[in-house]
């Protein structure tokens, strides 16, 4: 099996009708890497997966796997396999028939398919089940038969489609670690589609943000979280404090923003956006809560916002405060429990304290909570 089978969408576009699923993608997918389309339901994720795998016909543009051009080129003649999200298991089939299955239509003999099912089973950990019904199995377990089964049919990319949404949370959490360990053993590309953030964070060499068919931004993980390069990007990956006004001044690749409601902020220019902003544009501010500090007496030589606090919480490892922000958007930071002693400040105005590299601005754009 060729490890490093990479993937390319060129000018990717598909429609149903007027409706445009997918405009004008542009993605080189490296082989070996674990790469995550990212954006909420409905923005043409799973649409880009499904052209992938050869069952939507591109309205326009080209599908690349390993430099060979996908026009023409059926499901099943495709070097790729697919995990639905209801993963599809067959239920009246062991779980080692279930996981051999492409074996036994390529005719090979039972003994055959048993050895290679078994050394599946020993990588998704799962050793000794392969006689058990997928009834029996729990949900995790019913996952990883569903990872092996797919891998059993040798492809150059895995196709993932949300195959940890109907999981609990722990149950989640620990699948996503699991499921990186296989991709790392394997070698092989995997093209997974989810609308958790925490999925695509931890789990992948690069990410696609999406929103309505565009996709905003492509970069590892720390990039999209750190550097942004949309309102949307920011807003959609993680929590953010936005804060809206006007450029006052551009001071090299900083920015000073008047805002509507908290007083001038200086932020750094997000990197996709350098050059694109002058003064008197409209702009967006953001702030992570956790980039937030609460300021002391001495006001020396950093950069602060003040608001008025309209509530707090104890969330266990994290002190929440939130406060009156613009446009009727909260600003909330979040202060790590250390064991400190915590003053309440609700109803009264405090002074944030921020470091400018920890403040990010760009052009105003949509959110994603609009």
């Amino acid at each position: 099996m060729n490890a490093w089978v990479g993937v390319e969408l060129e000018n990717l576009s598909i429609r149903f009708g007027d409706f445009v699923a997918v405009r004008d993608a542009n993605v080189n997918i490296r082989g070996g890497d674990f790469f995550s389309f990212l954006g909420p339901s409905g923005c043409g994720k799973t649409t880009i997966l499904r052209a992938v795998s050869g069952f939507l016909a591109p309205s326009s543009g080209n599908i690349l796997i390993g430099g060979k051009n996908m026009k023409g080129v059926g499901p099943n003649k495709r070097p790729t396999a697919l995990i639905f999200q209801n993963l599809a298991l067959f239920p009246l089939m062991k779980v080692w028939e279930n996981i051999t299955f492409s074996m036994e239509i390529r005719g090979a003999r039972a003994a055959e398919r048993r050895k290679r099912a078994d050394e599946l089973l020993e990588m998704v950990a799962l050793t000794g089940q392969g006689d058990k019904l997928p009834a029996e199995l729990s949900g995790g377990q019913k996952q990883r038969v569903a990872i092996a089964r797919a891998l059993c049919a040798e492809p150059h990319v895995l196709l993932l489609d949300e195959p940890l949404s109907a999981l609990d949370l722990k149950l989640r959490q620990h699948m996503r670690t699991e499921l990186r360990e296989i991709q790392k053993q394997v070698g092989i590309t995997f093209i997974y589609i989810t609308h958790d953030q925490g999925e695509a964070l931890t789990m992948s060499d690069s990410i696609a943000v999406m929103r309505a068919g565009v996709i905003d931004q492509i970069g590892n993980g720390r990039a999209i979280y750190n550097d942004p390069a949309t309102p949307f990007a920011a807003s959609f990956v993680g929590e953010n404090n936005v804060f809206r006004g006007k450029v006052v001044q551009i001071i090299g690749h900083e920015a000073l923003i008047r805002t509507n409601r908290s007083g001038e902020i200086r932020a750094r220019i997000s990197t996709a956006n350098l050059g694109k902003l002058q003064q008197g544009d409209s702009a967006m501010v953001f702030i992570r809560p956790e980039a937030l500090d609460m300021a002391g007496a001495d006001l020396e030589g950093d950069h602060y916002v003040s608001a008025r606090v309209t509530n707090e919480e104890f969330e266990g490892d994290v002190f929440n405060i939130f406060m009156e922000g613009d446009g009727g958007k909260e600003i909330k930071v979040s202060l790590p429990n250390r064991g400190q002693s915590f003053e309440s400040h609700k109803g009264r105005t405090v002074t944030l304290r921020y470091d400018v590299k920890n403040a990010v601005a760009m052009p105003a754009g949509i959110l994603a909570t609009e």
